[in-house]
């Protein structure tokens, strides 16, 4: 309180500044028409200091009468370089990946649009926890297991180490393609083709897109490309 009153800052602020990398011959629009194929890349710099890696498989169950599913199990190698903190790392993985399963399979942005003709037109309708999903403990990978990748090297940051923040983000894409696979192995046993569907993949759009007699009553349910 007597730093808050004598208006004393104790935050403390850091900022590392790599002696590699970042530095980049950007093209220019009037080098757009330039022939580049014979050039080599190392002529270029290093637009990143570093690159992170990572690779994730999933197994998911689907409910094809509800569109509900469950992550029956998740694997992933991360690339961290030489971890400096194993235990925070891995944690950091999980965390990203489950925020990133959020963005591929529920949090969808509505619109006041011709689809929602209720709401004002071009307003929000997914405004708050009861339109707007994220994942909840619930939704962790039933057998989440996370490796990190051993002997990768850095030697372009601190201790050998990578950021490990938000790369494991994307790897959550594994999620929405293994319901692509149970959504086409559903839609075989009816003997239709594969569907295309958009991201994110929530339950109602798996449901219609399994597709069956039920399903079938729905006269816009086989609009193509309306899942």
């Amino acid at each position: 309180m007597k730093a808050y009153k004598r208006q004393i800052n104790l935050g403390a602020q850091g900022f590392y500044a790599s002696p590699y990398g970042g530095v980049h011959n950007w093209r220019m629009l009037s080098d757009l028409n330039v022939d580049t194929s014979e050039e080599d890349n190392a002529k270029r710099g290093d637009i990143f200091n570093y690159f992170s890696f990572g690779v994730s498989a999933c197994e998911v169950e689907v409910d094809t009468l509800t569109g509900l599913f469950d992550v029956v199990r998740t694997d992933i190698l991360m690339d961290v370089g030489h971890s400096l903190n194993p235990a925070i790392d891995i944690g950091q993985v999980e965390g990203a990946w489950v925020q990133g399963m959020g963005r591929w399979t529920m949090e969808e942005m509505a619109w006041g649009d011709a689809k929602h003709p209720r709401a004002a037109k071009g307003s929000l309708i997914s405004d708050n926890p009861h339109r707007y999903f994220i994942p909840s403990a619930a939704d962790v990978p039933k057998d989440f297991r996370v490796t990190l990748l051993t002997d990768a090297d850095n030697p372009t940051a601190i201790h050998s180490s990578k950021a490990v923040g938000e790369p494991p983000f994307f790897m959550s894409s594994s999620v929405f393609f293994a319901l692509q696979d149970a959504i086409k192995a559903a839609r075989e046993e009816e003997g239709l083709a594969m569907a295309v569907c958009d991201a994110p993949l929530t339950s109602e759009r798996i449901r219609m897109a399994c597709r069956d007699h039920f399903a079938n009553y729905n006269p816009d349910a086989r609009v193509a490309g309306s899942f």
